[in-house]
Formats: C-alpha cells, sequence, structure tokens
C-alpha cells in the first residue's frame, strides 16, 4: 500500500486494532519507546470506538 506522501505505509481498520494493540503487549521493552507505543494504544482507542476510522502507518 502507498501512503499519501508516496512512501510504503500501513493502514488497519477496526477489526485489525485488536491484534496490533496485543502485538505491541508481547514485543520487548524499548523495541517501541513507551511514548510512542502509549500514542499507539491512543490512536487506536480511538479507531475502535468511532466509525469508518483508520489508523494509518507512513514512511519507513
Amino acid at each position: 500500500m502507498i501512503d499519501l506522501c508516496g512512501r510504503e505505509g500501513r493502514c488497519l481498520n477496526q477489526r485489525q486494532i485488536p491484534i496490533l494493540v496485543e502485538e505491541l503487549k508481547r514485543l520487548p521493552p524499548g523495541v517501541i519507546p513507551e511514548p510512542a507505543a502509549e500514542e499507539i494504544r491512543r490512536l487506536a482507542a480511538v479507531v475502535v470506538e468511532g466509525q469508518h476510522l483508520y489508523l494509518w502507518f507512513c514512511g519507513d
């Protein structure tokens, strides 16, 4: 998938978010800085609670 910037990216829908959240829990400490992981969890909750929302990861 190509993101809006023309680079490869990922788009997750409401049904995929629980898988992402579980995978975040299984990562070894320090792989993703905690502030970044917390922001991912926050945005994931917004997607799950809304309708027609997606979580995009753009770039490298």
